[in-house]
């Protein structure tokens, strides 16, 4: 089953790492993270996908809770909560395939960000599960390239934050 993690570390040198090292130094498996700045500029967010039954996921979190840098760990997989990604797709360009693939893009809400006359470069944001449908479809002009973000993951409503006080996020 895949688990979204989302992880407050503290903003310094080496705490990515460290978290890092524990996934791969206890065989656990990255299928996708982020980083970045939180609303306090000494905290970072990290969101982890992982894949695992629930005593590897009670693993994970236990590892990652003993970590110096660790702030606080939250499985998002069980709650209500948002997550996005990212992806900058790459196809290849024909004349005939130009107005039907400007169509797929439309449908997807996606941008064209990039065109010449070999490829167009498509910008498509939303659920993991929207980028692997957009893939999919755009698999048969010819993907010459393709970045995904990651997923980046929020609870719904009301939450604790990092300074352990409540704040509205509606």
């Amino acid at each position: 089953m895949k688990h979204t993690i989302s992880v407050l570390v503290e903003n310094r040198f080496g705490a990515f790492d460290r978290v890092a090292t524990m996934f791969s130094g206890k065989g656990f498996n990255i299928k996708s993270i982020s980083i970045g700045e939180t609303e306090f500029s000494d905290v970072s967010r990290m969101t982890i996908v992982t894949d695992g039954d629930e005593q590897i996921l009670n693993q994970v979190v236990k590892q990652l809770n003993r970590l110096i840098d660790t702030i606080k760990v939250i499985d998002l997989s069980h709650t209500n909560h948002i997550q996005r990604e990212l992806a900058l797709i790459k196809v290849g360009l024909q004349k005939t395939t130009m107005e039907e693939i400007k169509n797929i893009t439309d449908i997807f809400r996606g941008k064209i960000v990039d065109i010449n006359n070999k490829s167009m470069m498509i910008e498509v944001t939303g659920p993991p599960e929207k980028i692997d449908a957009a893939v999919n479809v755009l698999m048969p002009f010819g993907i010459k390239e393709m970045a995904r973000s990651g997923t980046v993951a929020l609870n719904r409503g009301e939450q604790l934050n990092q300074k352990n006080e409540f704040v509205q996020t509606n």
